[in-house]
């Protein structure tokens, strides 16, 4: 190895490593304030303490807005894979004039600025006579969830080999078990990965749901953005670092998964 591939190298390391910093200060410093004792955002904290947490728990309206979050994100993805495979095996396999243009059309909500999709989604509700804010929220996210799962599962499915549902068949498997013998294990990790990329995506969404809630129906990140500008204290930091905890989480497990899934194979 010459020394200019040593620089190289070192100067790659180094990028890497002022990019991950510049990444994770924000969220660093996020947690460090999650457990101040004082009642401002000061730096270094005078005193650890866990007040703000249990003063999150003290917090209905939050934990409402958290419920109704976490409920929208599970059912919108569980619906959002459904439809996504359907849609990403038609994709795939199918042989239909509109295929190219149902592929774009599938993940189309990710090309478009969100405050775009929520005014459209919001008049296209109107128009429709859909005026509950629950079944408008719910709606609206398994539209923004939806491009994640087919994104990744057309990937998945088009290094899939078919041929194996034909040989199961060919050792007496009805086509719905070979489907479900071979099909669905060898794209679990994708199912996973996509699940994972749509609830986190339903979770975090702002720029759609702001238009749809109402004073009753109000998702998380809104009533956070609502409780920073009326009180402005740590709280908002606890919450936060439960979220940044959450997608670690995810991480961590689909990691698991996935090389469990391919221990196995």
């Amino acid at each position: 190895m010459t020394l200019t591939d040593r620089i190289a190298i070192l100067l790659s390391w180094l990028i890497a490593l002022v990019a991950c910093i510049y990444l994770l200060t924000p969220l660093i410093i996020t947690v460090i304030v999650s457990f101040t004792s004082s009642t401002v955002y000061t730096l270094p904290p005078p005193d650890w303490s866990l007040r703000w947490y249990q003063s999150m728990a003290r917090k209905p309206d939050l934990l409402s807005a958290l419920w109704l979050s976490v409920n929208l994100a599970l059912i919108s993805t569980v619906i959002a894979l459904v439809v996504g495979t359907l849609a990403s095996l038609a994709i795939v396999r199918g042989r239909f004039p509109g295929r190219e243009a149902l592929a774009t059309f599938s993940v189309s909500p990710l090309m478009m600025p969100g405050l775009v999709v929520g005014v459209a989604l919001l008049q296209f509700f109107r128009e429709f006579g859909l005026r509950d804010a629950y079944w408008s929220l719910l709606l609206a996210h398994i539209v923004i969830t939806l491009p994640y799962v087919v994104r990744t599962l057309v990937a998945a499915l088009e290094k899939f080999d078919f041929s194996l549902i034909d040989a199961a068949q060919t050792l007496g498997l009805p086509y719905p078990k070979a489907v479900l013998k071979v099909l669905v294990p060898g794209l679990a990790p994708a199912f996973l990965t996509s699940g994972m990329f749509a609830f986190l995506a339903s979770m975090d969404n702002y720029p759609i749901s702001i238009f749809l809630t109402d004073a009753w129906n109000k998702t998380l990140p809104i009533k956070m953005l609502q409780y920073l500008e009326e009180t402005p204290d740590p709280t908002i930091a606890a919450i936060s670092t439960g979220l940044i905890a959450l997608a670690l989480v995810a991480l961590i497990v689909g990691s698991r998964t996935v090389g469990l899934n391919r221990m196995i194979q």
